[in-house]
Protein backbone atom coordinates (compact mmCIF):
# COMPACT_ATOMS: atom_id res chain seq x y z
CA UNK A 1 0.00 0.00 0.00
CA UNK A 2 3.08 2.15 0.96
CA UNK A 3 4.57 2.09 -2.56
CA UNK A 4 1.07 2.94 -4.18
CA UNK A 5 1.10 6.21 -2.54
CA UNK A 6 4.40 6.69 -3.50
CA UNK A 7 3.87 5.94 -7.14
CA UNK A 8 0.46 7.78 -6.98
CA UNK A 9 2.78 10.69 -5.66
CA UNK A 10 5.62 10.32 -7.91
CA UNK A 11 3.64 10.81 -11.28
CA UNK A 12 1.53 13.61 -10.19
CA UNK A 13 4.70 15.31 -9.78
CA UNK A 14 5.95 14.80 -13.03
CA UNK A 15 4.94 17.59 -15.67
CA UNK A 16 2.66 17.49 -18.12
CA UNK A 17 4.26 16.38 -21.51
CA UNK A 18 4.88 18.84 -23.97
CA UNK A 19 4.25 19.23 -27.40
CA UNK A 20 6.86 18.15 -30.14
CA UNK A 21 9.47 20.88 -30.23
CA UNK A 22 9.05 20.97 -33.90
CA UNK A 23 5.67 22.34 -33.88
CA UNK A 24 6.99 24.78 -31.24
CA UNK A 25 9.34 26.48 -33.47
CA UNK A 26 6.82 26.25 -36.29
CA UNK A 27 3.85 27.93 -34.79
CA UNK A 28 6.43 30.97 -32.90
CA UNK A 29 7.80 31.47 -36.58
CA UNK A 30 4.10 31.40 -38.28
CA UNK A 31 2.85 33.76 -35.73
CA UNK A 32 5.93 36.32 -35.85
CA UNK A 33 5.38 36.12 -40.21
CA UNK A 34 1.78 36.49 -40.09
CA UNK A 35 -0.34 39.98 -39.12
CA UNK A 36 -3.48 39.64 -37.29
CA UNK A 37 -5.39 42.97 -37.69
CA UNK A 38 -8.89 41.84 -36.33
CA UNK A 39 -7.09 39.64 -33.39
CA UNK A 40 -8.55 36.28 -34.60
CA UNK A 41 -5.24 34.69 -33.47
CA UNK A 42 -5.00 36.34 -29.53
CA UNK A 43 -4.27 32.76 -27.91
CA UNK A 44 -1.87 31.93 -29.98
CA UNK A 45 1.06 32.89 -27.84
CA UNK A 46 4.35 31.19 -27.02
CA UNK A 47 2.96 29.80 -23.93
CA UNK A 48 0.95 27.86 -25.95
CA UNK A 49 2.99 26.92 -28.14
CA UNK A 50 4.94 25.30 -25.17
CA UNK A 51 1.91 22.92 -24.94
CA UNK A 52 -0.67 23.44 -27.52
CA UNK A 53 -1.60 19.61 -27.81
CA UNK A 54 -3.48 17.48 -25.32
CA UNK A 55 -3.65 14.11 -27.24
CA UNK A 56 -6.60 14.96 -29.68
CA UNK A 57 -7.80 18.53 -27.79
CA UNK A 58 -6.22 21.58 -29.14
CA UNK A 59 -5.67 24.62 -27.52
CA UNK A 60 -4.86 26.99 -30.57
CA UNK A 61 -7.86 28.58 -32.51
CA UNK A 62 -7.80 26.75 -36.16
CA UNK A 63 -5.48 23.89 -35.04
CA UNK A 64 -6.71 20.42 -35.05
CA UNK A 65 -4.41 17.71 -32.90
CA UNK A 66 -3.76 14.40 -32.88
CA UNK A 67 -1.82 12.40 -30.46
CA UNK A 68 -0.49 15.32 -28.94
CA UNK A 69 1.08 16.63 -32.81
CA UNK A 70 -0.27 19.56 -34.79
CA UNK A 71 -1.69 17.64 -37.90
CA UNK A 72 -4.08 20.53 -39.86
CA UNK A 73 -3.99 24.22 -39.98
CA UNK A 74 -6.74 25.87 -41.27
CA UNK A 75 -7.22 29.45 -40.75
CA UNK A 76 -9.47 30.63 -43.42
CA UNK A 77 -10.99 34.24 -43.84
CA UNK A 78 -9.68 35.36 -40.82
CA UNK A 79 -7.99 38.72 -43.09
CA UNK A 80 -4.42 38.02 -42.10
CA UNK A 81 -1.69 39.57 -43.61
CA UNK A 82 2.20 39.27 -43.58
CA UNK A 83 3.92 36.26 -45.09
CA UNK A 84 3.99 32.06 -44.79
CA UNK A 85 6.98 31.20 -42.97
CA UNK A 86 9.30 28.70 -44.17
CA UNK A 87 9.80 27.26 -40.58
CA UNK A 88 6.41 26.01 -40.88
CA UNK A 89 7.76 22.91 -42.60
CA UNK A 90 8.77 21.94 -38.81
CA UNK A 91 5.36 20.72 -38.29
CA UNK A 92 6.19 17.44 -39.73
CA UNK A 93 3.23 16.13 -39.37
CA UNK A 94 0.87 18.38 -40.96
CA UNK A 95 -1.40 16.75 -43.42
CA UNK A 96 -3.70 19.67 -44.55
CA UNK A 97 -2.55 23.84 -44.42
CA UNK A 98 -5.79 25.70 -45.16
CA UNK A 99 -4.86 29.74 -45.47
CA UNK A 100 -7.26 30.56 -47.87
CA UNK A 101 -9.41 33.62 -48.00
CA UNK A 102 -7.14 36.21 -46.63
CA UNK A 103 -4.38 38.82 -48.10
CA UNK A 104 -1.47 36.93 -47.19
CA UNK A 105 1.51 38.06 -49.76
CA UNK A 106 5.00 37.10 -50.41
CA UNK A 107 6.42 33.71 -51.92
CA UNK A 108 4.92 30.31 -51.62
CA UNK A 109 8.66 28.78 -49.33
CA UNK A 110 9.90 25.58 -50.89
CA UNK A 111 10.44 24.38 -47.82
CA UNK A 112 7.22 22.85 -47.43
CA UNK A 113 8.57 20.37 -49.30
CA UNK A 114 9.75 18.58 -45.69
CA UNK A 115 6.18 17.93 -45.16
CA UNK A 116 5.92 14.99 -46.00
CA UNK A 117 2.47 13.89 -44.82
CA UNK A 118 0.83 16.66 -46.48
CA UNK A 119 -2.03 16.06 -48.08
CA UNK A 120 -4.13 18.96 -48.75
CA UNK A 121 -2.48 22.47 -49.48
CA UNK A 122 -4.74 25.15 -50.26
CA UNK A 123 -3.32 28.72 -50.23
CA UNK A 124 -5.82 30.16 -52.53
CA UNK A 125 -7.68 34.01 -52.59
CA UNK A 126 -4.76 35.76 -51.37
CA UNK A 127 -1.93 37.66 -52.82
CA UNK A 128 0.46 34.98 -53.31
CA UNK A 129 3.62 36.15 -55.95
CA UNK A 130 6.19 34.39 -57.57
CA UNK A 131 6.52 30.79 -58.71
CA UNK A 132 5.33 27.29 -57.58
CA UNK A 133 7.98 25.45 -56.41
CA UNK A 134 8.76 22.42 -58.05
CA UNK A 135 9.53 21.13 -54.86
CA UNK A 136 5.82 20.50 -53.86
CA UNK A 137 5.94 17.16 -55.91
CA UNK A 138 8.19 15.87 -53.07
CA UNK A 139 4.62 15.85 -50.81
CA UNK A 140 4.15 12.55 -52.39
CA UNK A 141 0.69 11.98 -50.24
CA UNK A 142 -1.02 15.69 -52.01
CA UNK A 143 -4.32 14.94 -53.53
CA UNK A 144 -5.45 18.83 -53.54
CA UNK A 145 -3.27 21.83 -54.75
CA UNK A 146 -5.74 24.72 -54.68
CA UNK A 147 -4.03 27.82 -55.62
CA UNK A 148 -6.56 29.89 -57.27
CA UNK A 149 -7.03 33.67 -57.61
CA UNK A 150 -2.89 34.64 -56.20
CA UNK A 151 -0.93 36.56 -58.19
CA UNK A 152 1.24 33.46 -59.18
CA UNK A 153 3.75 34.01 -61.95
CA UNK A 154 5.74 31.88 -64.01
CA UNK A 155 4.87 28.27 -66.25
CA UNK A 156 3.72 25.59 -63.46
CA UNK A 157 6.19 22.63 -62.72
CA UNK A 158 5.64 19.58 -65.19
CA UNK A 159 6.62 18.04 -61.99
CA UNK A 160 3.51 18.27 -59.99
CA UNK A 161 1.97 15.74 -62.93
CA UNK A 162 3.91 13.52 -60.87
CA UNK A 163 1.70 13.26 -57.95
CA UNK A 164 -0.11 9.98 -58.64
CA UNK A 165 -2.49 11.15 -55.60
CA UNK A 166 -3.32 14.46 -57.13
CA UNK A 167 -7.38 14.30 -57.63
CA UNK A 168 -8.20 18.10 -57.20
CA UNK A 169 -5.36 21.05 -58.36
CA UNK A 170 -6.66 24.74 -59.05
CA UNK A 171 -4.26 27.33 -60.57
CA UNK A 172 -6.88 29.72 -62.16
CA UNK A 173 -7.14 33.61 -61.79
CA UNK A 174 -2.90 33.85 -61.81
CA UNK A 175 -0.63 35.21 -64.01
CA UNK A 176 0.93 32.08 -65.26
CA UNK A 177 2.28 31.73 -68.98
CA UNK A 178 3.68 28.83 -71.12
CA UNK A 179 2.34 25.53 -71.66
CA UNK A 180 -0.07 23.34 -69.67
CA UNK A 181 2.15 20.59 -68.72
CA UNK A 182 0.41 17.49 -70.48
CA UNK A 183 1.12 15.44 -67.32
CA UNK A 184 -1.72 17.71 -65.45
CA UNK A 185 -3.32 18.59 -68.48
CA UNK A 186 -3.88 15.25 -70.51
CA UNK A 187 -3.67 12.70 -67.71
CA UNK A 188 -3.80 9.27 -68.71
CA UNK A 189 -4.97 6.14 -67.30
CA UNK A 190 -6.92 6.28 -64.00
CA UNK A 191 -5.70 9.28 -62.94
CA UNK A 192 -7.71 11.77 -62.48
CA UNK A 193 -8.52 14.40 -64.59
CA UNK A 194 -8.51 18.31 -64.68
CA UNK A 195 -10.76 20.35 -66.60
CA UNK A 196 -10.53 24.20 -68.40
CA UNK A 197 -11.97 25.25 -64.50
CA UNK A 198 -8.44 24.68 -62.92
CA UNK A 199 -6.73 26.88 -65.50
CA UNK A 200 -8.52 29.75 -66.66
CA UNK A 201 -7.84 33.65 -65.76
CA UNK A 202 -4.12 33.16 -66.76
CA UNK A 203 -3.83 35.18 -69.73
CA UNK A 204 -0.57 33.54 -71.06
CA UNK A 205 -1.42 30.21 -69.95
CA UNK A 206 -1.90 28.05 -72.57
CA UNK A 207 -2.81 24.02 -73.90
CA UNK A 208 -5.11 21.69 -73.82
CA UNK A 209 -7.81 21.61 -71.86
CA UNK A 210 -7.85 25.66 -72.52
CA UNK A 211 -9.52 26.83 -76.10
CA UNK A 212 -7.13 27.31 -78.68
CA UNK A 213 -5.18 30.92 -78.45
CA UNK A 214 -6.16 33.35 -80.85
CA UNK A 215 -2.64 33.23 -83.04
CA UNK A 216 -0.56 36.39 -84.07
CA UNK A 217 -0.86 35.13 -87.21
CA UNK A 218 -4.65 36.02 -88.12
CA UNK A 219 -3.60 39.63 -86.20
CA UNK A 220 -1.37 40.24 -88.38
CA UNK A 221 -3.38 38.92 -91.49
CA UNK A 222 -6.01 41.29 -90.22
CA UNK A 223 -3.93 44.08 -90.74
CA UNK A 224 -3.03 43.42 -93.95
CA UNK A 225 -6.13 42.38 -95.50
CA UNK A 226 -7.59 46.02 -93.89
CA UNK A 227 -4.91 47.33 -95.43
CA UNK A 228 -4.95 46.17 -98.54
CA UNK A 229 -9.26 46.99 -98.35
CA UNK A 230 -8.43 50.72 -97.67
CA UNK A 231 -6.07 50.72 -100.72
CA UNK A 232 -8.19 49.13 -102.80
CA UNK A 233 -10.94 51.45 -101.79
CA UNK A 234 -8.78 54.66 -102.14
CA UNK A 235 -7.63 53.09 -105.72
CA UNK A 236 -11.27 53.47 -106.45
CA UNK A 237 -11.98 56.69 -105.41
CA UNK A 238 -8.98 58.22 -106.97
CA UNK A 239 -9.90 56.53 -110.35
CA UNK A 240 -13.46 57.46 -110.15
CA UNK A 241 -12.46 61.21 -108.94
CA UNK A 242 -9.80 61.24 -112.23
CA UNK A 243 -12.66 59.99 -114.56
CA UNK A 244 -15.10 62.53 -113.58
CA UNK A 245 -12.03 65.08 -113.92
CA UNK A 246 -11.63 64.50 -117.80
CA UNK A 247 -15.82 64.64 -118.09
CA UNK A 248 -16.24 67.76 -117.11
CA UNK A 249 -12.87 68.94 -118.73
CA UNK A 250 -14.48 67.27 -121.89
CA UNK A 251 -17.64 69.15 -121.60
CA UNK A 252 -15.99 72.48 -120.76
CA UNK A 253 -14.11 72.00 -124.41
CA UNK A 254 -17.40 70.92 -125.89
CA UNK A 255 -18.44 74.18 -124.79
CA UNK A 256 -15.42 76.28 -125.43
CA UNK A 257 -15.67 75.36 -129.49
CA UNK A 258 -19.16 75.22 -129.91
CA UNK A 259 -19.20 79.50 -128.87
CA UNK A 260 -16.05 79.73 -131.19
CA UNK A 261 -17.77 78.01 -134.05
CA UNK A 262 -20.83 80.98 -133.56
CA UNK A 263 -18.26 83.75 -134.75
CA UNK A 264 -16.54 81.98 -137.72
CA UNK A 265 -17.45 82.73 -140.92
CA UNK A 266 -19.63 80.53 -143.21
CA UNK A 267 -18.02 79.57 -146.93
Amino acid sequence: MGLLIVLLLTCAALPWASSDPSDEACLTHLSQTLKDPLKNLQNWTKSTFVNPCSGFTSYLPGATCNNGRIYKLSLTNLSLQGSISPFLSNCTNLQSLDLSSNSISGTIPQDLQYLVNLAVLNLSSNRLEGEIPPQLTLCAYLNVIDLHDNLLTGQIPQELGLLARLSAFDVSYNKLSGPIPASLGNRSGALPRFNATSFEGNKNLYGYPLPPMKTKGLSVLAIVGIGLGSGLASLVLSFTGVCIWLKITEEKMAAEEGKVSQYMPDY
